[in-house]
C-alpha cells in the first residue's frame, strides 16, 4: 500500500507539474499538486503527518515543476491562469456582438458587469455552450462568427 501511494504521488507530480507555459507556472502548479499529494499521503500512512507530507510534497512538486521545460511536458495554461480578465476593448466587442444578436448586455462600456455576464450566460444557454457567464476568447470568437453569419444572411446583402 505504502509503495502504491508513493508511486501514484510521484507519477501525478511528474505529470501534472507540467501545468503551465512558463517555468514559474510549472513550479507553482507543481508545488500545489505536490502539497495536496503529500497531505493525502500523510493522512493515509500510519504514523505520517499530513502537514509534513504537504510541506515535503510541495517542495518536491515545486522542484519538479521548475526543472521541467515546456518541451518535456506541456499541459497548457494552469487552471489558476485561465481566468485572466478580458481587456476593455474585448469586452466592448463582446457587448456589441451580444446586442447585435438581440441580447441585453447593458451599456457597451467595456465593463463586464452583471448585465453583461447575464447576457453571456443566456447566449451560452441558447447556443448549447457551457454556461459560466465568463468572457473568454472562445466566447468572443463564437459571438463574432455568429454576428458575421447573421450579417451575411441579412436581406439586401
Amino acid at each position: 500500500m505504502h509503495k502504491t501511494v508513493t508511486g501514484l504521488m510521484v507519477a501525478s507530480a511528474l505529470a501534472l507539474a507540467g501545468c503551465g507555459e512558463s517555468q514559474g507556472d510549472r513550479a507553482i502548479s507543481g508545488a500545489g499538486i505536490g502539497a495536496a499529494g503529500g497531505a493525502l499521503f500523510g493522512a493515509v500512512v500510519p504514523g505520517a503527518s499530513p502537514l509534513i507530507g504537504a510541506l515535503l510534497g510541495g517542495a518536491g512538486g515545486a522542484a519538479i515543476g521548475a526543472l521541467t521545460t515546456k518541451d518535456q511536458i506541456d499541459l497548457g495554461k494552469p487552471v489558476w491562469r485561465r481566468g485572466e480578465p478580458a481587456s476593455a476593448a474585448n469586452v466592448k466587442g463582446v457587448q456589441s456582438n451580444l446586442a447585435a444578436l438581440g441580447y441585453n448586455p447593458g451599456p457597451i462600456d467595456g465593463v463586464a458587469g452583471a448585465q453583461t455576464r447575464n447576457a453571456v450566460s443566456q447566449y451560452q444557454r441558447d447556443n448549447g455552450l457551457a454556461v459560466d457567464g465568463r468572457l473568454t476568447p472562445d466566447l468572443a470568437q463564437n459571438l463574432s462568427a455568429k454576428t458575421q453569419g447573421q450579417q451575411a444572411t441579412a436581406p439586401g446583402r
